[in-house]
């Protein structure tokens, strides 16, 4: 397997959680890096977090299968890597949580969101209870900070916000395993986990230069978390989040004008997140809706990425660093390869579409050929004996009236077969329930019925030497054809005496045989413009890549099958 192949696979395992919890841990290695390479303390003495935030991360992957141990392995991991850092003294970094990393938050979350979702009642409890501890121990063991603080009440109230998130979102998907139904908003966050996170890393990254400049920069926040939001939301309504996304812009601007975090700017000109969801909601744009109405929005996203991007540039003391002009040049060059990433997955979604469209017309012109070769083998087959049942009757009237009520007998009851497979096709029709009287199962015993119920009024000397293994469809193959030669015996066989069915097995084919001694006059060979019997059997043998031949013998007509037992071509 290639390796773009092996990573397409791993990613989609991932899913939702994963891929928030890899965000996590990206942002977490964004930070402890530098961190570690600084000149505060000696170096690298910060990598000593590493093995406890990907062990705990492990572990919130592990909890997908298997909540329970990874639960109770979580809170193990979170005490021991607690207890690395408090023995070597290196410097764990606070995000939401007091000196608890990012990666480890969520998945201490993940642990109790799976937990709480898949495990019994008392089980969830006492996995729940233990992170919880581990949780405390670690804010507590790690933080050298008094536990009377307003740092440490701080972690203990955001702590147990997210707890009972945590625990509130478990119980919602808990009950939604019961009744197997999802809301639009649930549907959109399973299906679009890629682009969730694609947005949760500058997120995150948001997140943290937010514990750093202070809670009063909170509300910058805030309007990057509702422009990631309407990113998602474009998925489904590209024109109206790109108007909302364009009042988001503004607002944020206006924001820094109270604010002044320039922590938050890329290039001291809008938030990262900002950024990234201004190109997706462009490329969806682009991509999904009509150019009369993605025009004027882009159009509107373009005129407020500029007044946020002046605004802010005007109102920040570095701003010197940047050139406007450059900027500008950037802001081209980023929508110029939004609006090209757009054209192609609107290029890609109308090909996929054109191939799906063409598929289903492919499939409704097969199914209505199998079909068309249905009521033809079936209803000619009985019409044709009522048929040839009412001519004798009519012939035999005249001369004979005793016999007519035989004769009016026999077309009732070869009517009343053509009503029953009627009847029998518009079900098969009309459910995809496989029925036992549609498919062959005894090909044999069908071969004798069909014989001893023929009504085209000529002898049948049948010879059958076969074996129980014939597959369905090649035994439902040969039983059409020879209910559909018997019918062109009835139809066209002048002057026939007797007909000769041989069915066998021989060489890994079944071997089909129908010769009647009428004569040949009227009837074409298969390589000619022949009627629709003669077509539905081609068709039939070939689509099991067998052969056939009907043509003119020494003594009459004979139609010849060999179909291929193992569905290989012979």
């Amino acid at each position: 397997m290639a390796f773009s192949d092996r990573f397409r696979v791993a990613w989609q395992k991932l899913g939702l959680e994963g891929v928030v919890l890899v965000a996590a841990l990206l942002c977490d290695l964004l930070v402890v890096f530098p961190a570690a390479f600084d000149d505060a303390g000696p170096r690298g003495r910060d990598l000593l977090l590493l093995p406890g935030i990907f062990a705990v991360s492990a572990c919130a992957l592990w909890a997908r299968t298997h909540p329970a141990r990874g639960a109770f392995a979580g809170a193990a991991v979170l005490v021991v890597s607690t207890t690395l850092i408090r023995a070597t003294d290196a410097a764990a970094y606070s995000t939401v949580l007091t000196d608890i990393s990012l990666a480890e938050t969520v998945a201490g979350l993940e642990l109790v969101y799976f937990a709480v979702r898949r495990l019994r009642p008392a089980m969830a409890v006492a996995a729940t209870t233990s992170l919880v501890v581990a949780g405390l121990f670690a804010v507590v063991a790690r933080s050298y900070s008094s536990t009377h603080s307003n740092r440490f009440d701080y972690s203990m109230l955001l702590g147990a916000v997210l707890l009972i998130a945590a625990v509130g979102v478990g119980l919602r998907f808990r009950l939604t395993l019961v009744s197997q139904k999802e809301n639009a908003a649930t549907e959109l966050l399973r299906s679009q986990w890629p682009l969730i996170g694609v947005l949760c890393l500058p997120l995150f990254l948001e997140l943290y230069q937010l514990l750093n400049a202070g809670v009063w920069a909170f509300p910058l926040w805030v309007c990057s978390a509702a422009s990631a939001a309407l990113a998602l939301y474009a998925v489904r309504r590209p024109v109206l989040s790109g108007v909302l996304v364009s009042g988001v812009f503004v607002l944020s601007a206006l924001t820094f004008l109270v604010v002044r975090s320039s922590q938050f700017l890329l290039f001291n000109s809008m938030p990262s997140v900002e950024i990234v969801a201004g190109v997706v909601i462009v490329v969806q744009l682009v991509r999904s809706a009509r150019p009369t109405h993605a025009m004027p929005v882009v159009g509107l996203m373009s005129l407020a990425v500029a007044v946020a991007t002046v605004s802010n540039m005007s109102h920040d003391r570095r701003s010197g660093g940047y050139d406007a002009n450059l900027l500008f040049i950037a802001a081209l060059l980023v929508l110029g390869i939004s609006g090209a990433v757009g054209l192609y997955f609107r290029a890609r979604d109308s090909e996929r579409a054109k191939a799906v469209e063409s598929a289903v017309t492919e499939a409704q012109t097969s199914e209505r050929m199998a079909l068309a070769r249905e009521l033809h083998d079936v209803v000619a087959h009985h019409v044709t004996g009522i048929v040839v049942q009412a001519q004798a009757a009519k012939m035999i009237g005249d001369k004979n009236p005793a016999l007519a009520p035989d004769a009016l007998d026999r077309i009732e009851e070869a009517g009343t077969e053509a009503l029953v497979a009627m009847r029998r096709l518009v079900r098969s029709m009309r459910s995809n329930a496989d029925a036992a009287e549609n498919a062959t199962t005894d090909l044999d015993a069908d071969l004798r019925k069909l014989t001893e119920t023929a009504h085209h009024g000529v002898p049948v000397e049948l010879t059958l030497r076969l074996t129980p293994d014939i597959p369905q469809e090649v035994a439902r193959s040969a039983l059409r054809l020879v209910q559909e030669s018997l019918t062109n015996v009835g139809k066209h066989a002048s002057g026939a005496t007797r007909v000769a069915v041989l069915a066998e097995v021989s060489g890994g084919e079944l071997h089909v045989r129908v010769g009647d001694d009428g004569q040949a006059q009227g009837r074409r060979p298969t390589g000619g413009s022949g009627g629709y019997g003669l077509v539905g059997m081609r068709e039939r043998v070939e689509l099991l890549h067998g052969r056939l031949t009907a043509g003119p013998a020494e003594d009459g007509w004979v139609v010849e099958a060999w179909l291929p037992l193992d569905g290989e071509a012979a």
